[in-house]
C-alpha cells in the first residue's frame, strides 16, 4: 500500500486508535480538542444461530457428541455411484 505525500502543505496530525473489536480508527487532532463528531450507529448484536439450521445449509444435521457416520455408508455410496456411471456409460455408442 502506498501513501501520497504532498510538499508544502501540512496535513492535520492524526492518531490511530484500535478498538476492542480490532477496528482501526484514525482520529484527527480536531476531534481530540472537542469538535463534535456525529455518533456512529451501532448495529445490534446478532442472535445466536444454530449452524445446522441456517437457510443456506441443506443437508447438515446436528448429531450427538462423538456420533460418526459408519464408513460402510461411504463405501456403499462409492459402489452405487460407480455402478451407475458404468451403467450409463455402457449405453454410449462408439466406446470399445
Amino acid at each position: 500500500m502506498t501513501t501520497q505525500q504532498t510538499r508544502g502543505s501540512k496535513a492535520a496530525p492524526t492518531k490511530i486508535v484500535t478498538t476492542n473489536t480490532g477496528r482501526i480508527l484514525r482520529v484527527s487532532a480536531d476531534v481530540e480538542q472537542g469538535v463534535a463528531v456525529p455518533p456512529v450507529a451501532v448495529a445490534p448484536a446478532p442472535t445466536a444461530v444454530d449452524p445446522a439450521r441456517r437457510a443456506d445449509v441443506l443437508f447438515r444435521v446436528r448429531r450427538d457428541e462423538g456420533h460418526e457416520v459408519s464408513s460402510w455408508w461411504m463405501i456403499g455410496a462409492f459402489l452405487a455411484t460407480s455402478g451407475l456411471v458404468i451403467l450409463l456409460l455402457s449405453g454410449v455408442p462408439g466406446i470399445a
